[in-house]
């Protein structure tokens, strides 16, 4: 079974790769297909096309010495998905660009919690229907108006993945939102962070082999299907998604996965930090913990 993951992750690394050095060479022409006038609301216009669309979204007031709450609004038609910061065995991740923004300080991209999307043969790890990233931003003055701009580059994917790109600009007003909601929900879609220890997750190497597998265990929420998701130190890492394993036992839930995917030059048994997110029906959890 190695053998085929092996096989099949390999194959993923050069469809990335092909799909991101010739896909995003486009995205500067399809991001600059409408670029919005910034202007006081609580959204900005749709920018896209037939298979997706973006969007700026404000939430209500912030108060005071709080960030702003707003977000990226995307929607999708069905059949069609996009990815997630790590996207899995195939694709790319979103990139946002806040260039051109006025007042703003920084901005803070949330990720929702993902799922596991099949992929010709492979797992993409992304999203489907409607999604918000919520975004917290601060402004250089809290006293001056802000106006957020966005230029995003990301793809999509059903039987075919194409590079998109949306343009977006909204200033942010002291009216009520009609987007609250929608963004409150965003927000309760983004993992906790919590301890290895809170979870009752624990990673460990079981093998010796050239790419060892990695055995991982973690307290069972019920009878509620879970899915495991996993990310190395840095964004050079591509990691398998653990997969479950039989013979936990009552209690407790196994995965597995390879330590394969890692950049050149790093030890598989060497210690480093992985960042599990944990995702089931009622919860989502972000864990970071070491692999001694």
């Amino acid at each position: 079974m190695m053998t085929g993951i092996e096989g099949s992750r390999a194959t993923a690394r050069s469809r990335a790769s092909h799909f991101a050095a010739a896909g995003f060479c486009a995205l500067g022409l399809l991001g600059a297909l409408g670029t919005n006038a910034a202007k006081a609301g609580d959204a900005s216009p749709w920018n896209g096309d037939t298979r997706s669309a973006v969007r700026l979204i404000a939430g209500a007031p912030a108060e005071p010495d709080a960030s702003i709450h707003a977000g990226i609004e995307m929607r999708l038609q069905p059949g069609w998905h996009t990815y997630w910061r790590y996207p899995g065995d195939a694709g790319v991740p979103p990139r946002f660009d806040f260039a051109g923004s006025q007042n703003v300080k920084s901005v803070d991209v949330l990720w929702p919690a993902p799922q596991a999307i099949p992929e010709q043969g492979l797992t993409a790890i992304g999203y489907t229907g409607n999604l918000v990233w919520p975004l917290a931003i601060v402004p250089h003055d809290r006293a001056k108006p802000v106006t957020l701009r966005l230029k995003l580059d990301y793809a999509v994917c059903e039987k075919l993945c194409i590079p998109a790109g949306g343009n977006a600009a909204l200033t942010f007003g002291a009216g009520e939102s009609a987007n609250d909601t929608a963004l409150t929900d965003a927000e309760a879609r983004v993992p906790k962070p919590a301890t290895a220890a809170e979870i009752g997750l624990t990673a460990r190497r079981v093998t010796n082999a050239a790419k060892p597998l990695v055995d991982v265990a973690i307290a069972a929420e019920g009878n509620k299907p879970m899915t495991l998701f996993v990310e190395g130190p840095s964004a050079e890492w591509a990691l398998p998604i653990p997969m479950p394993a039989q013979g936990a036992p009552a209690g407790r839930l196994h995965y597995g996965f390879e330590l394969d995917g890692l950049p050149p030059g790093v030890d598989p048994k060497a210690p480093f930090e992985l960042t599990f997110t944990v995702v089931d029906s009622d919860r989502a959890i972000e864990v970071k913990t070491h692999l001694d």
